[in-house]
């Protein structure tokens, strides 16, 4: 039997500084609205460009992460997938709907030095950590170098 499949990637930056904030429950959700580009040569040989804009949503430990290490700006990957939402238009009586893409996994492809800081931040520090505090050393490798295997060593 078929699988069906709801699986979103993007590539792209934050258009605005993510919003936490938490439910009745005391779940973590942090929203945030993110610019993808897309480039292409039309018919006429002229270089065209479109940015399409998607809100995101991410949940507990993830919305936690996403709002102490993204800013405005910040080159991200989202995998996630995405949902449609529909509320009651108070004032017009009207359905409205949301497509959004709830976060599964982000990665920052900002490097620490090329973020822009937080006001009063370090640059790639995270918000809410403290500027005195000191990083660890890099870990030192414990793992034994690959032996070196000559060519009549390979079976084929």
């Amino acid at each position: 039997m078929a699988r069906d499949l709801n699986k979103v990637m993007l590539i792209g930056r934050l258009g605005v500084d993510p919003e936490m904030r938490y439910t009745p429950t005391g779940s973590a959700v942090t929203t945030f609205r993110m610019a993808v580009g897309r480039q292409w040569r039309d018919s006429n040989g002229e270089n065209r460009e479109e940015t399409e804009w998607f809100s995101v949503v991410s949940w507990n430990k993830l919305a936690e992460i996403c709002n102490q290490y993204l800013t405005k700006g910040t080159r991200v990957y989202i995998e996630g997938r995405l949902q449609t939402r529909s509320w009651e238009d108070q004032q017009t009586g009207q359905t409205r709907y949301k497509t959004e893409v709830i976060a599964s996994d982000m990665i920052i492809l900002d490097s620490r030095e090329g973020r822009a800081p937080r006001e009063g931040d370090e640059y790639g520090a995270p918000r809410d950590a403290p500027r005195d505090t000191p990083r660890p050393p890099p870990r030192a490798s414990t793992t034994p170098p690959p032996p070196d295997i000559g060519d009549e060593d390979i079976p084929f």
